[in-house]
């Protein structure tokens, strides 16, 4: 039973990471070090501070958050069910991790069924992370769209840089904490 579990538990911890590198790390690795120089104030009205030139992948880290904030002040509901996903995902795998070692420790809860208990706590945080992930994409996306209109970069290549690493962020706090480390 606990070894059909984690055959199960892996699937979506591998599509997790999976996507994160092909949609998140990938992107930030190839574009994230470019420079880019916004307008000064069309990009304070944007995404806030920010100098006359910064590498994409902190100002898509700049625009993201302002996308985030913004979300949260036209749709609370659907901002805050995205938090507590996240919130979960930091919560839940350590403090299963917790509870099986001590079950484990104390002779209780054998090792596979304490190992698959761990591996399927990571894997709903994966789940419910990547679940969420599109509502916040498209509160970048509306972001995104505003800053295209609002010309807030000189060079297209650039906006189109800041755009990708800001997406490319949000799928890299996707996956939970414990699957970040790995590398």
């Amino acid at each position: 039973m606990w070894r059909l579990l984690i055959m199960i538990s892996v699937l979506p911890m591998a599509a997790g990471l999976v996507l994160r590198w092909w949609f998140g790390l990938r992107v930030l690795q190839a574009r994230g070090r470019a420079l880019v120089r916004p307008e000064g104030g069309r990009w304070l009205e944007m995404a806030g501070e920010g100098g006359p030139e910064m590498e994409a992948s902190e100002a898509g880290a700049r625009l993201r958050t302002a996308a985030l904030r913004e979300w949260l002040a036209n749709e609370p509901r659907a901002a805050k069910a995205r938090e507590g996903a996240r919130k979960f995902g930091v919560a839940v795998p350590p403090l299963a991790m917790v509870v099986a070692a001590m079950g484990v420790i104390a002779g209780r809860v054998p090792v596979g069924l304490a190992l698959a208990a761990v591996l399927a706590a990571v894997a709903l945080a994966t789940v419910f992370g990547l679940l969420s992930l599109g509502a916040e994409l498209r509160a970048v996306a509306v972001l995104a769209k505003r800053v295209r209109d609002a010309r807030v970069f000189r060079r297209l290549d650039d906006e189109e840089a800041v755009i990708e690493c800001a997406a490319a962020h949000a799928w890299n706090e996707a996956v939970p904490p414990v699957l970040r480390w790995l590398k």
